[in-house]
């Protein structure tokens, strides 16, 4: 074939793939333009028009050999149509071949690396669907409180810090259980010539001492936000020193310093390298703003980032539409490893601290009430903006009244600005009416759940069990009856609320049985599991065309596992660790 015909060929298959793309792509999902899984298509096409039989992988050699090989495994894909395979091929960044050990052969090359799995379980890697990277990692600049029991400890732990940071003004501590300290007066017993400020495990309450009050300028009665919300003060109306919620709690932590952005990226590093290690490729994060996902953005140009982060814009309840710019600026950031595209809300707190909005009354105090953070009506008013600018939603909601404000508030929006592929979620959903189980379903809203929160009984969380209530409790992290309503859901770890280690989250799903005789069983079966940590969680991110299953030209991010998990007893799932992780085609952990 002559020059001239050669390059006309050429052209004329880059015409067809452009003008598949630009009318009818099935790789488009709503607004989201799904880029990179166009080569799938750019490999059919050439396949089709050539008779080749291998993708076409940008920046790559053209040439039939695998760069790895993962043969004798027992894969676990996704893929309804090929749910079971024995070998799979990667070149560069994407998966070439998913099938039998056979038919991988045809991809070795002599610089082919093959890794026997030895029958064990491969997977595509897991997508934790509620974490929260930065705002974990930093926490590791302050005194860790997650071993603390006592008040005895509390104060050793606190006063190492002080002394091992005596050039830093302020004390700070993170992951402290409750139960342990109430009021300022107890840490001014430990520490009252510096400012303490000390943040509870689930990062919606904060214990400061009387200096961090004094310096906030919310000690006396009058200052600040309010007797009733998150300040929570005595008879006298002095602040006691206990913060709810961010809107309390951020007018003190705002004053402690900040790490910089050298520090962040410092922080950041090894713990992305723990979270691959634990067969993690991709997050959805849950709170986040434009210097958070520039952090990212910036670490991807260098090279640095090991996993895909999804970072939505935490709209706050005094947000107004013009600001909300900053979420569209992040929307637009839609690279390989990190990417904007969704809003945060917080519909509602917690059940420890009275802030979750229950459908009645709380059980250990009738007269204990919370509103919520967001109304109905100003939700509708600023989650409805960002749903006519094409955003993705997620609303924290804990307490049945929040998760039915959601629900409320998406189907309002839905009709107010028209039926999309919005893909909106509700995130938590420790408690929930029955009457709004089929809701998920009828309005495609996806239920984002995080296993670990669920007490393997009720006496493992004393405070929330007497907050919540007996009466509650058959519908308390309902996966089963919501999986069964017709529910698409998917897991996460809310992280550093929770480890993040998959398998303690699959074990949870797969063991945990009734509190009572008679309440409904919530367990899943270990494929669902998997479907929730992996397919549908790429799904609820408008990725599941990219990455999510082993398939032929998705992504490669790919885990190996230890054991045939399939073939392991439910109550040994812990003990079951990744082999290797991959992420983008690269190996990024291997035992």
């Amino acid at each position: 074939m002559g020059i001239l015909a050669s390059s006309l060929k050429i052209l004329d298959f880059f015409r067809e793939i452009f003008a598949a793309r630009s009318t009818s792509c099935p790789l488009k999902s709503g607004n989201h333009c799904l880029w990179g899984s166009c080569y799938v298509a750019m490999g059919e096409i050439r396949a089709r028009r050539t008779g080749y039989t291998q993708f076409f992988i940008p920046g790559k050699a053209m040439t039939p050999h695998a760069d790895i090989i993962f043969t004798n495994v027992r894969a676990f894909t996704g893929n309804d149509a090929a749910p079971r395979a024995e070998a799979v091929a990667v070149k560069g960044n994407r998966i070439t071949f998913v099938g039998d050990a056979s038919g991988a052969e045809s991809w070795r090359g002599p610089a082919t690396r093959v890794i026997p799995g030895r029958g064990k379980t491969l997977l595509s890697g897991f997508i934790d669907a509620h974490f929260h990277l930065l705002w974990g990692s930093t926490r590791f600049d302050g005194a860790q409180l997650g071993e603390v029991k006592t008040t005895g400890g509390l104060k050793k732990v606190l006063l190492d810090f002080a002394g091992e940071n005596k050039g830093t003004p302020w004390v700070n501590g993170n992951g402290l259980r409750y139960g342990i300290v109430s009021t300022r007066r107890e840490l001014d017993g430990i520490i009252a010539e510096r400012p303490v400020y000390v943040e509870a495990f689930d990062t919606h309450t904060a214990w400061v001492n009387t200096k961090a009050l004094e310096m906030a300028g919310i000690l006396h009665p009058g200052q600040g936000i309010g007797a009733n919300g998150g300040i929570v003060r005595d008879a006298a109306g002095l602040a006691t020193g206990e913060l709810r919620d961010d809107s309390a709690m951020s007018v003190v932590r705002d004053l402690v310093p900040a790490p910089s952005e050298r520090r962040k990226r410092e922080l950041l590093a090894p713990r992305m390298r723990q979270i691959t290690a634990a067969g993690i490729t991709s997050i959805h994060n849950m709170n986040g703003d434009r210097e958070e996902i520039m952090t990212y953005s910036a670490m991807e140009d260098a090279g640095e980032m090991l996993l895909r982060v999804y970072v939505p814009y935490w709209v706050k309840p005094e947000a107004t539409e013009g600001m909300l710019t900053e979420a569209a600026e992040m929307a637009r950031i839609q690279k390989d490893y990190v990417r904007g595209g969704a809003a945060k809300f917080f519909i509602d707190g917690i059940w420890e601290s009275y802030t979750a909005l229950a459908i009645g009354p709380y059980a250990d105090d009738p007269a204990a009430a919370a509103d919520g953070i967001w109304s109905l009506d100003r939700f509708i008013e600023m989650a409805g903006a960002c749903d006519r600018m094409g955003l993705q939603i997620f609303a924290h909601a804990c307490g049945d009244g929040a998760v039915r404000r959601a629900l409320d508030g998406y189907e309002a929006i839905r009709r107010s600005n028209g039926k999309r592929d919005s893909r909106h979620r509700v995130e938590h959903i420790e408690v929930i009416h029955p009457d709004d189980m089929p809701r998920f379903r009828q309005l495609g809203v996806i239920a984002s759940l995080q296993p670990l929160h669920a007490p393997m009984t009720p006496g493992d969380a004393p405070v929330w069990s007497a907050k919540t209530g007996p009466g509650r409790w058959p519908l308390s992290f309902a996966w089963r009856e919501l999986k069964n309503a017709g529910a698409r859901m998917v897991f996460g770890s809310d992280w550093m609320v929770a480890p993040f280690d998959p398998m303690l989250g699959i074990h949870r799903a797969l063991t945990r049985r009734p509190w009572q005789p008679g309440f409904p069983d919530q367990r899943l079966t270990l494929e669902e599991i998997l479907m929730a940590y992996t397919r549908d969680a790429a799904y609820a991110e408008f990725q599941e065309h990219r990455k999510g299953q082993l398939k032929e030209g998705y992504l490669a991010d790919i885990v190996l596992l230890s054991e045939d998990i399939f073939q392991t007893e439910p109550e040994d799932i812990p003990n079951v660790k990744p082999l290797l992780t991959m992420v983008d085609g690269e190996v990024v952990y291997e035992v």
